[in-house]
């Protein structure tokens, strides 16, 4: 074993263990660094909710169409939806499909008719059906113009993920798979579980240590809706580390050269945030997820060949540790075996 595989082991290790230490509900945590891995906490197979993260695998499918024409990037979002169905518009302008990946479409955080209720539930989401969906769209105000300014939305990742899945004939499930998991050997991401991986699944828990259910996105699938282990999603961080497959490659590409600026420190690609780690500039990618009894983060570091993923199954934040170990790794010096990585956009 080589000194810095060494050291990834076990930097990884005591994340674990210093997430797991007085909690209900176990952890797991995998990271990279140049063709090194490690995994620790609980059995790498358990399946979690991986909650938002979920939008990284919406905005890689939209790249994917995108490359093969099936859809453009500057497509109204209503060519993709029910006829009798009007998108809202601001300022004379419509909400496009790229504004949907990078939370610029001025819709708001949550479907209409969401809350207040809807929330209270211990599965939120469950209820919201296509049908309902498409019926608060039409009652819905954008808060901004589109394209013009960075506004956190479930709704319309989720509404992503529904257009795109109609207008390929298929569901969000399906959807993903044949983008983006065959294409990397990832056979435990999917929104429905079978029998053997539900048994892997597992429990929920509330920050103070009690059961929570699952939740079921329904027709916001594609907002966060998928389930996943830590091995399948380390396949997902280590293309975008490169070298892609040669199936992703450009779509990964497309949306790593895609941004809009949310401030002076940070910027939205399509799946991803990227900012600097605190009193660094180490440059990285993330996105963390939270469902009712589960948080998780996938951080990458493209210009330092570098990855952490922490799947929790329970409601402790974990993105402060993780981007802690993001960056040990990184000042850890270059990965063993290593391959020069491009520095991303």
């Amino acid at each position: 074993m080589t000194m810095i595989n060494s050291l990834l082991d076990d930097l990884s290790r005591r994340t674990a263990q210093r997430l797991g230490a007085g909690q209900r509900g176990v952890v797991v945590v995998g990271a990279l660094h140049g063709r090194q891995s490690a995994v620790h906490g609980a059995d790498p197979g358990t399946q979690f909710e991986i909650g938002s993260i979920t939008k990284t695998f919406t905005a890689l499918a939209l790249a994917q169409l995108a490359v093969r024409g099936v859809v453009g990037l500057d497509q109204p979002l209503s060519d993709l939806l029910p006829r009798d169905i009007t998108a809202p518009q601001r300022g004379g302008e419509v909400i496009r499909l790229r504004h949907l990946a990078s939370h610029t479409s001025g819709l708001p955080r949550l479907p209409k008719g969401t809350l207040p209720r809807g929330l209270l539930r211990a599965d939120p989401y469950a209820g919201c059906t296509g049908e309902l969906l498409m019926d608060g769209l039409r009652r819905t105000r954008l808060r901004s113009v589109p394209g013009t300014r960075f506004c956190y939305s479930n709704l319309g990742a989720g509404l992503l993920g529904f257009a795109l899945a109609r207008h390929t004939e298929t569901d969000y499930d399906s959807l993903v798979q044949a983008e983006i998991c065959r294409h990397l050997g990832m056979t435990d991401t999917r929104v429905v579980l079978d029998l053997e991986g539900a048994a892997r699944l597992a429990p929920g828990h509330s920050r103070t240590g009690r059961p929570r259910p699952p939740w079921h996105l329904a027709a916001l699938a594609g907002a966060g809706g998928l389930h996943s282990t830590v091995p399948d999603l380390l396949r997902l961080a280590r293309a975008h580390l490169g070298p892609a497959p040669e199936e992703l490659a450009e779509a990964i590409a497309l949306n790593r050269t895609t941004a809009h600026r949310i401030n002076a420190r940070a910027a939205i690609h399509p799946g991803w945030i990227a900012a600097n780690l605190p009193r660094t500039q180490h440059r990285v990618m993330f996105h963390s997820g939270g469902t009712g009894g589960y948080r998780s983060l996938l951080a990458i570091a493209p210009e330092h060949g570098a990855a952490v993923v922490i799947l929790n199954a329970n409601n402790r934040p974990v993105d402060r540790p993780g981007l802690k170990l993001l960056g040990q790794i990184i000042d850890s010096g270059p990965g063993f075996g290593s391959d020069p990585v491009p520095s991303a956009a």
